[in-house]
């Protein structure tokens, strides 16, 4: 930004529409993504008495000056400018920049009891959010980080960091490729953009884990499980397929879907399995080794062993999928476990106040997760604690350094050693903050500022760092690096009836915003998207293992990550063969499922089979006659001749019992 001219009060940057809205192209140096009906306007820094005296003393010069906000609205109007209203507004509104001196701040209307006496008791040092409780599972260490978290610390807290909102900032322009990346044809369907995200070989991993653990449970239990026989990769695809139309077409009970009322019952998945068959997948689903876990305590131990393969190949596929644009956001969203689990944490302040946590890294625009991590406890250390949000910011958007993208991220993570470590790495970050942290400048913390107006708004800067207290609906500190001080924005308020007699605004204006909070406003919406698109459509049934749950996450995840991406690659053309007016993500989910699941059919059709092709010679095939249980069943040949006889005997493979008659050699033919 040029700099501003001392005579100045204020400067309307930008009234068009058509100027408004090219600062919503990602190609403009400008990071807004705001909408179009926003005005612009800037005001100078103002300097404090004692700076003007001392200027009148050295120049000697009689120059008038405007000392109120109402002779700028006077000297607007009498140039014939068409926002002379909305700038008397902001001017007489209170929307001042900050004054730093060394006694604190002097403005006009402060209070010494102001109703922020209750935040004189805040701590000076670094804090998390209360609504964090934390599991017993441990992380890992990195002294190097810790040390740089310090070097910064002590650097933004020093008396001189913070100065007056006068400096001109610098913003590279983002100028690095983004969108999806892959080599899929026009001819792609839903199933190759899952593919991208979800590959095959994650498929066959399951397969052999699975199998597995079928073998290491029955070794364990020491028999044998007569309804289960190794499954593949087939049935894998299709196992996954009925969980995505579970979310669809969703029933209290998994097994409703088999139910024998033509009502309830689903053709399709009677067709494709058994409902014991997707019992015992159930069961048995696994993604690691049983048998090479290692124990808490022991060397290599890992909290989040029975997920880690699945965690590092979703991981690389997320990133490779989809180069970040120029806007991100970093928060965390929940998943919402049925029972008690270590890794559940406590969080009030949430719509889902108990729930397992995951932090991702999201697009601002498409909602597209590009990376993510899961909260697995608080470090034991207290330096470790301390430096956990810096950690985890680093940990998200490692790789995108020196690319200039615009990180926007909520008040746990946000502090001004956090921003002054992404700004030496080339990204810039903007987010609400605590005013207590450590490194927020001591004249804008509430008890200094005294009472606020709504939209009056102060602010610090030291080069690119701006530190903003502001009231909207509440109260509102923050801290940027992308956005420079003394610009507000008024977007459309209350219609001319709708203002009441206690409204601080004109006629058809808002409250004014500075840019960091507008920026914040229209960009921290990229993990509350990808939430909706999740949220709709839920994968997989509750259960009692908490590693399931992370499962089907990342399966869901994965299913809207390629929505998105096939959405952009495309065009919003939906794929071909498809007739209706609008591909939706329900269309996508239900295509996706049934080309998973194609043309298989599980173990009823199998057995058929079976039954046909050995029926010359069973017993060669290790079918016969020998004793089921101590209870008697009913005989299943007599049953489907409509006749009632019970046996003790039957055929093991076919899971079945038969009389000691004619009926063994009957019915396998």
């Amino acid at each position: 930004m040029a700099a501003r001219k001392r005579g100045e009060l204020f400067t309307i940057l930008e009234t068009s529409t058509d100027t408004e809205t090219n600062a919503l192209s990602d190609s403009e140096d400008c990071p807004l993504n705001l909408p179009v009906d926003v005005k612009w306007f800037e005001i100078p820094f103002r300097k404090s008495e004692s700076d003007e005296e001392d200027e009148e003393l050295q120049e000697n010069k009689g120059e008038p000056e405007l000392e109120s906000a109402a002779a700028a609205a006077a000297v607007a109007a009498a140039e014939g400018d068409e926002t002379a209203d909305s700038a008397s507004y902001i001017a007489g509104g209170g929307c001042n920049i900050i004054l730093v001196t060394g006694n604190g701040i002097k403005h006009e209307d402060y209070e010494e009891d102001s109703y922020y006496a209750t935040s004189n008791n805040c701590s000076e040092t670094s804090s998390t959010d209360s609504d964090i409780d934390f599991s017993d599972l441990e992380e890992e260490e990195h002294p190097a980080l810790y040390s740089t978290y310090d070097v910064l610390d002590d650097e933004c807290t020093s008396p001189d960091f913070w100065g007056e909102p006068d400096q001109v900032i610098s913003i590279e322009p983002f100028t690095a490729d983004s969108g999806p990346q892959h080599s899929l044809g026009d001819d792609a369907d839903t199933l190759d953009y899952f593919r991208l995200l979800f590959p095959d070989s994650l498929f066959e991993h399951m397969v052999e884990q699975t199998n597995n653990y079928a073998l290491y449970r029955q070794r364990r239990s020491g028999r044998s499980d007569a309804h289960w026989h190794p499954t593949d990769i087939r049935e894998m695809r299709a196992y996954v397929g009925l969980n995505i139309l579970m979310g669809i077409n969703q029933l209290p009970d998994y097994g409703m879907y088999w139910a024998s009322d033509i009502f309830i019952g689903n053709a399709g998945f009677k067709k494709t399995m058994t409902a014991r068959r997707f019992e015992k997948l159930n069961q048995n689903l696994h993604l690691c080794d049983r048998e090479s876990e290692p124990s808490k305590g022991e060397l290599g131990y890992d909290g989040l062993y029975k997920i880690r393969p699945l965690l590092d190949m979703v991981g690389n596929t997320m990133w490779d999928a989809y180069l970040p644009n120029r806007c991100l956001t970093i928060d965390e969203c929940a998943i919402a476990p049925k029972g008690r689990f270590s890794p559940t944490q406590y969080m009030p302040s949430k719509p889902l106040r108990k729930g397992l946590k995951v932090w991702m890294l999201c697009d601002s625009r498409s909602g597209y997760c590009h990376r993510s991590r899961i909260y697995v406890g608080k470090p034991s250390d207290d330096l470790a604690a301390a430096a956990l949000s810096h950690k985890m910011v680093t940990s998200l958007v490692r790789g995108l350094e020196g690319r200039h993208h615009h990180i926007f991220m909520d008040s746990f993570f946000t502090s001004v050693p956090l921003l002054q470590h992404l700004l030496h790495q080339g990204l810039y970050a903007c987010g609400p903050t605590n005013p207590c942290r450590r490194g927020y400048p001591e004249a804008l913390k509430p008890r200094n500022v005294g009472k606020l107006a709504p939209g009056e708004f102060y602010q610090c800067q030291h080069g690119n760092l701006v530190a903003t207290i502001t009231r909207d609906a509440k109260i509102v500190s923050c801290v940027s690096s992308n956005s420079a001080p003394g610009i507000v924005g008024i977007g459309p308020g209350k219609r001319d009836g709708d203002v009441s007699d206690g409204d601080c605004g004109l006629a058809g204006l808002g409250i004014p915003r500075p840019l960091p909070l507008l920026l914040y406003q229209e960009n921290m919406r990229g993990v509350d998207l990808c939430d909706q698109l999740r949220e709709c459509y839920q994968v997989g049934r509750p259960c009692k293992k908490w590693w399931r749950y992370f499962l089907w996450f990342y399966v869901n995840l994965c299913i809207v990550n390629a929505y998105v991406v096939l959405r952009e690659s495309r065009g919003g053309s939906p794929p071909a063969g498809f007739n209706g007016k609008q591909f939706t993500q329900r269309h996508f989910r239900i295509r996706l499922a049934q080309q998973l699941i194609g043309d298989y059919q599980g173990a009823r059709g199998m057995e058929r089979a079976a039954r046909k092709r050995h029926a010359d010679s069973p017993l060669e095939y290790g079918h016969r006659l020998e004793r089921m249980s101590e209870r008697s069943r009913r005989c299943r040949n007599c049953t489907n001749k409509g006749l009632r006889h019970e046996s003790v005997f039957g055929c093991k493979i076919c899971n079945v019992h038969l009389c000691r008659g004619g009926c063994f050699s009957e019915f396998h033919k």
